[in-house]
């Protein structure tokens, strides 16, 4: 069709003022080196590393993907990026060496785990008000909002508990045990199903939410990997039900595991002390943090193999993934 020459030039102009489309992005923090790797998870390279505060460990998006809030633990703080500039806005009251946190659906209340101090510390991300102090079990670590956001648990490493607090009245109202240390909890999309790592007790427990009760206790057995080294620490569930990944920590493996009938499926070889791990937004990868090899592993989810290792810094803990 014959396009008029002003026309032409408008049509040329719009596509010239369209903002380019933005790669996803990988954020890994680096435990030792006090920075984050920015990973393009087209080009799967690093393409960025920005200075943060002191043993960055946890870290979480926002609920408009806008900033990432950033566990700086020997800083006792948790830090706010602005992910446009890549610059800290503010630093929220953490309490003493936040370790792990949970953003309520609201995304306002941010539920941190303070490791030194036996408690959970609840901060209003807007008005950076400390809501409460919750007293929970010794050397507080893994923290999970349920979906409808009614209750934010905590695993309590040396207690072999987790924690469960009515997010309402941020009272803690009920208590399960695990096996031996437990380091990190994941709910379901559903909200009613809790999955709970335990590093030292070798095992993974599912637990029902309704009642808080367990229903299936997973074991791990890598050939030719002594049991003292498989040690959960992640897990991430599939968005589609189907699996549940399991890193296991000194084993340098990652569980995959049938989420319905929790049967172990296979081993996947990744780095040294897998960590976490998250995918990437389309679920096509999963990413893990390695923390003794300093990289990231990146797992085809269809083929279930490792595919490759990107160098990031010294002891990368934790990851997330945006469009």
């Amino acid at each position: 069709m014959f396009k008029p020459p002003f026309i032409k030039s408008l049509l040329l102009s719009a596509l010239l003022a369209a903002p380019a489309a933005q790669a996803a992005t990988a954020y890994v923090s680096n435990e030792k080196d006090n920075t984050l790797s920015v990973i393009d998870l087209d080009t799967l390279e690093v393409t960025k590393t920005i200075d943060v505060g002191e043993r960055p460990r946890g870290i979480a998006l926002s609920k408009d993907k806008t900033k990432l809030y950033i566990c700086a633990s020997d800083s006792d703080t948790v830090q706010v990026m602005d992910l446009a500039t890549h610059k800290i806005l503010n630093n929220l009251p953490s309490g003493e060496d936040p370790e792990q946190f949970s953003l309520h659906p609201d995304n306002r209340r941010l539920y941190i785990s303070n490791e030194d101090d036996a408690l959970v510390t609840v901060v209003d991300t807007e008005s950076h008000e400390v809501l409460a102090q919750i007293e929970v079990g010794v050397e507080p670590e893994g923290m999970a909002v349920s979906p409808d956001g009614k209750w934010a648990v905590n695993t309590s490493e040396t207690t072999s508990m987790l924690h469960w607090i009515d997010t309402e009245t941020h009272e803690l109202v009920d208590n399960t045990l695990v096996d031996q240390r437990p380091r990190h909890v994941e709910f379901t999309k559903e909200g009613d199903i809790l999955w709970a790592s335990s590093e030292i007790g070798g095992t993974v427990s599912v637990i029902t939410v309704a009642d808080r009760q367990i229903i299936k206790k997973l074991n791990f057995k890598i050939r030719g990997v002594h049991p003292d080294k498989i040690q959960p620490v992640g897990v991430k569930l599939s968005a589609d039900g189907k699996y549940a990944f399991v890193a296991l920590g000194p084993s340098n493996h990652v569980a995959v595991v049938d989420a319905k009938s929790y049967e172990v499926l296979d081993y996947l070889l990744v780095g040294r002390r897998v960590w976490h791990m998250e995918f990437t937004p389309d679920q096509k990868y999963l990413l893990t943090t390695n923390g003794v090899s300093g990289d990231v592993s990146v797992i085809d989810v269809a083929d279930m193999k490792v595919i490759k290792s990107i160098k990031v810094g010294r002891y990368p803990w934790g990851v997330v993934t945006l469009d």
